[in-house]
This record gives C-alpha cells, structure tokens and sequence, in this order.
C-alpha cells in the first residue's frame, strides 16, 4: 500500500482486491494532470475502486464523482476522499449511473474509467483480454467518446492494437521499469499530434516518447545481424516496445544525425526489440549493456562458459527465445555453489534470436 500511495496509506483505507487493482498515486498523477490541462469543470470516476484516481483529480480541485458498484469499496473510497469537499461517491454500476445522470449541457464533463478485467470463479480469479467482456465494455467508453466528452479509460498493458479505436491517443505506462498499463485518451484529454506514447516513470522522473503516426508505421533502421552486435546492447523499456516505438527510440535518441548510420544504432533482426550501438548513450527508454562477447545458443557451451569463468550469479535476460531462464540458470549453474569461490563472477546473458539462429550475448550492464 505505501509503495502506491505513498504519505496517504495513512489516512486511507484498503481492501485486499481493491488495492490489487488500484492505481500508483504516481501514475495517477498524470491521469488528473490531463483532465486539468483540458479545462473540465467535472470528471466522474467511473468504477473508482479504492479512488486512487479520484483522489488525484480531486488534488487539483477538480470536483469528482467517484462512482463504485461494490458498496464495502464505495464505503473505503468516502473515507479515502474525505479531504476533499468538492469529491463524492456514489455506490452504482458505470452504465446505469450514466443512464440516470445525462450531461449538463453547460457543463464541460470529462469521464475516467478503469473496466474490470478480471472474472471470479469458484476456482479462483481469471484474467480478461476481450474488450467487448470488460466492465464496462470498450464500446461503452467509445460512446462516451462518440458523445463529445472527453474520456480516459485505464486498459491492461497487453491491449492488442488493433482493437484501439481510429479515433484514440494510446500510452503505455511503465512505473520502475514495470508496464502497469495502457490508456486510451479521446476527445479534450487526447493530444493532436499523438496516437501512441510511452510514459517511463522512474525514481528519476518521467519522459516520454511519442509518435503521430499509426501503429505499424515506424521508420526503417539498419537491419545487421548477429554481425551488429558490437558495442553496446540496448533493452528498450517495456512500454516503448508495446507502443511500437523502438525504431523511433533509435532515430531520435541514437541517430540524430544520420537515419542510416549503423554506427550510431542497428537492429539485429527487425523482429526482436533489442538494438546496438558503437557509443553508449544513456536514454530513459532503454537499460545498456556492454557487450563482451557473443557464443551460439548451445548448452553445453554455455555450461563450460560458466564453469570457466567461476561464475557465482547469473541473470538471464531474452526475446525470441523460448526458455524458462529460472530452468536454464539451474542447468548452467549445476554444481557451482559447491566450489563458490570468495569473490566470484556476475554474468548476465542476453538470449535472443537473429534469424532462424538462437545466440547468448554476454553482456555487462552500464
């Protein structure tokens, strides 16, 4: 709870699904901030939860209606909101609440939902990836849309593309190097000159990377090969490869200069997310590796490679390869905790595919 909410976990109250589900009062943050930089003049928090979200709207005095079906979380929510004379809370369900509450035709409203994505069975709590299943469903959102609010609705990282409506800015969100989750953005609170953004929020600060074009459009880089793999070994952030955004990342970041130079940044096959360049460059949107070598996928090679160098810690990092690293660490390290020596080795290995061909790059991380 207090990695969510940080100062206010103590004024507030949980329930244990509720603050599964509920959103960093970080990430919060830049919801609200949309919906002030809009100009309403009221949002209504459609299926509020616990009200992480109505909280930070309300912290920028916007007046909130955080609307919530289960009445115990409702009844968490209102004290959760109690700070706040211009919040209030009303136990209903999204739909029928906008069937009984038509908009004021002088009031400028604006519309956050967070859709529940997840059933419960008797044999436990089942994820939903269908849009139209949610709860509400993504077309009600789009016809919130359609009606000339302005509308932001919370959607699970792994939202498809091709489900996102022609008519929506999509952004990904990562929080600590983690993709928390995918919002689309309409109308007052979308940005003209963006259809898919990445949000990377770090102890840091936040940046972000965006495009005006559709998904599927990215620029063309320089395509290498295994033969590319020289320098550094560039893992964009989560966020960035689901919005699509890697070859933007390396034209803008890496190849300023020069779209073709293959010293400033190449892929190695079109189809794996990972980049290289001859020169580090420090970006918030991708972690950096020194690359120190590069050995086939084989494992008693790489087996021989661990006991040789003493290794003593080994992370396993991949894409395109399919491993369970847990399972293959075992392997590697059978047999080295029994002779660790005092000072071993710490040896990250990047797993990835280049063609029809499977490599472990040995890799030293910036």
């Amino acid at each position: 709870a207090e990695v969510k909410f940080g100062p206010f976990v103590d004024q507030m109250i949980f329930t244990d699904a509720g603050l599964q589900q509920a959103t960093s009062l970080q990430v919060a943050a830049h919801h609200a901030r949309r919906f002030a930089r809009a100009g309403v003049d009221e949002v209504v928090d459609l299926g509020a939860g616990l009200g992480a979200d109505a909280l930070a709207i309300a912290g920028l005095d916007i007046p909130v209606t955080a609307v919530e079906i289960d009445e115990t979380t409702a009844a968490a929510t209102t004290i959760n909101l109690m700070a706040f004379p211009h919040a209030k809370v009303q136990v209903a369900d999204a739909m029928d609440w906008i069937h009984d509450h038509p908009a004021d035709q002088h009031t400028t409203r604006g519309f956050w939902l967070d859709p529940a994505r997840r059933k419960t069975h008797s044999h436990g709590t089942v994820r939903i990836f269908d849009p139209e299943a949610f709860s509400p469903p993504l077309s009600f959102v789009e016809s919130l849309a359609d009606a000339g609010h302005a509308v932001g609705v919370k959607l699970g990282p792994a939202l498809a593309h091709n489900v996102i409506p022609d008519n929506a800015e999509a952004q990904w969100v990562s929080l600590h190097g983690s993709v928390v989750e995918a919002v689309l953005w309409f109308n007052m609170v979308q940005r003209s000159d963006v259809r898919r953004a990445a949000l990377v929020i770090t102890p840091s600060g936040a940046a972000e990377l965006t495009s005006a074009t559709d998904f599927g459009a990215s620029p063309d880089v320089p395509i290498e090969g295994i033969e590319g793999a020289t320098g550094y070994l560039y893992e964009p952030d989560g966020a960035v490869i689901r919005a699509g955004l890697v070859t933007d990342l390396m034209i803008e970041h890496f190849m300023v200069d020069d779209p073709t130079d293959t010293a400033a940044a190449r892929q190695l096959d079109e189809h794996i997310a990972y980049f290289c360049s001859d020169a580090y460059v420090e970006t918030p949107f991708a972690t950096g590796y020194r690359i120190l070598e590069v050995l086939p996928y084989k494992i008693k090679a790489l087996r021989r490679y661990v006991q040789e160098h003493g290794v003593t810690r080994l992370d396993i990092k991949k894409r395109g390869v399919d491993v369970a690293p847990e399972e293959l660490r075992r392997t590697l390290m059978q047999g080295q905790n029994s002779k660790k020596p005092a000072s071993g080795e710490h040896l990250t290995l990047v797993l990835t595919r280049v063609g029809d061909e499977r490599y472990a790059i040995v890799v030293d991380p910036v």
